[in-house]
């Protein structure tokens, strides 16, 4: 069923950084379901990484995009615009925050490292979802990559705790503002995943025994589970689950 679920529907994606990051075993994923796809990659120094997981997808756009850049986020939906003149689904999985004010305590975080942490992870959602919404004329799904640490303190994830907070208030508000339009926004929050992104983490091998140890599974997930989750809910078997946050985790979040 996997092979067909995503069949003549067409989805961007934005966040790959190389084969073993998230957005990659979503795109896997959404392109093994029968989706066709348009990618980003952030920079050119980035595109050699990302090059490798697009010649799998066999995907007609591959287009730069560094989120802060506004001139090229706009490139990117005109150009789908020109190619498909629609869009169904979107995935949005980046975050970033300076290596500085990660590292640091909350109450140590920077004016400028705060303020560019929540436009790069999180308002940049709002801006990708104002350019999609025309593209989605016959409604649509939009996903984003959230974590524990939003929901409560998790060691070490410092400054990205409130950020992905945030992040997940953002989803509700759009999910709330956007269902007339029958357009979801959900968020997926895996468990801890040997990234290159999560690697920046100070300490994030301790997250990872911690999840491995005590989810109730006894086990890691991987970006192939999350890919299978996210398949799902941009699927018309989601077609009425908005404004969530959804846990693959192994049961992670449930231990007090």
């Amino acid at each position: 069923m996997l092979k067909t679920l995503l069949n003549g529907k067409r989805g961007l994606i934005v966040g790959i950084a190389n084969e073993d990051s998230i957005a990659a075993g979503c795109a896997t994923a959404f392109r093994e379901a029968g989706a066709e796809l348009a990618v980003t990659y952030a920079s050119e120094k980035s595109k050699r990484f990302v090059a490798p997981v697009v010649a799998k997808l066999d995907a007609p756009l591959f287009m730069q995009l560094d989120v802060q850049d506004d001139s090229q986020m706009k490139a990117v939906f005109d150009a789908i615009d020109f190619e498909w003149g629609s869009l169904d689904f979107m995935l949005h999985s980046i975050a970033f925050c300076p290596k500085d004010d990660l590292h640091g305590p909350v109450s140590a975080c920077s004016k400028e490292g705060f303020a560019q942490a929540m436009d790069i992870s999180v308002h940049s959602l709002i801006r990708m979802t104002r350019l999609a919404m025309p593209l989605m004329k016959n409604g649509g799904s939009i996903l984003t990559m959230s974590y524990y640490g939003a929901e409560k303190v998790v060691d070490h994830y410092n400054i990205m705790g409130p950020v992905k907070s945030a992040l997940e208030g953002t989803v509700r508000y759009l999910a709330a503002e956007l269902g007339p339009q029958q357009i979801r926004v959900n968020a997926i929050s895996p468990g801890p995943l040997q990234t290159r992104a999560a690697s920046g983490i100070d300490h994030f091998d301790e997250l990872i025994d911690d999840a491995r140890t005590r989810a109730p599974e006894q086990g890691l997930v991987t970006i192939k589970d999350v890919g299978h989750m996210a398949v799902g809910m941009v699927s018309d078997f989601s077609q009425k689950v908005t404004g969530n946050t959804s846990y693959i985790d192994g049961g992670y979040h449930v231990r007090a």
